[in-house]
């Protein structure tokens, strides 16, 4: 478990720092230059996500329950997944999904999390979909007091949002039917 919490601690954390101390994070990045910050950045990203997984998997070795959810949560997890995948792509493809949800990753980083909390009980499962749950709210609120970076987008188009639905839809039909089960060692059906 020690091995997620750092993995967790490291990710969430090099993601926090404009949420926390944005003047920190731009000194980091004005003294460092903008390859190495980002070379740094994404490097500490790996590092935590290689954590993640790797505590994440040894945690389900010895899972703890702390509770055990209705089946019926299972199908309002489905639910809540299927706008997952179409909101990261519309984060890359604005058009009026976009316009409309304004910051369409946490969005769907909230509902990942919370549709897996719903649907898993073990410690385990709290600490990984709770902590990302916990930092995109905090991550959302925050943007309300300091200035947005521009992400690399394609030009906003209101075929994007098309594109967004179809490719988002058919990720998540992939991810259910295969890859979840070939990614994770977890058939969703």
């Amino acid at each position: 478990m020690t091995t997620l919490i750092v993995g967790l601690v490291l990710f969430l954390g090099v993601h926090s720092l404009s949420i926390v101390n944005e003047p920190l994070r731009n000194r980091l990045h004005d003294s460092l230059g903008e390859i190495p910050f980002k070379g740094l950045y994404g490097l500490v990203s790996l590092v935590g996500l290689v954590l993640i997984v790797w505590g994440y998997g040894a945690a389900r070795m010895d899972p703890t329950v702390i509770y055990t959810p209705p089946g019926w949560l299972r199908h309002l997890s489905f639910l809540l997944l299927v706008p997952v995948f179409p909101l990261l792509f519309a984060t890359y493809f604005p058009g009026r999904i976009k316009a409309k949800v304004g910051h369409p990753m946490l969005v769907a980083v909230k509902l990942w999390a919370l549709a897996h909390l719903l649907a898993n009980g073990m410690l385990h499962d709290l600490l990984l979909f709770g902590s990302f749950l916990a930092w995109a709210i905090v991550d959302r609120i925050s943007m309300k007091r300091r200035t947005q970076r521009p992400i690399p987008t394609l030009p906003a188009s209101n075929a994007n949002d098309a594109i967004a639905v179809v490719g988002g839809l058919a990720v998540y039909v992939v991810m259910v039917i295969w890859a979840h089960q070939w990614l994770f060692g977890v058939a969703p059906v």
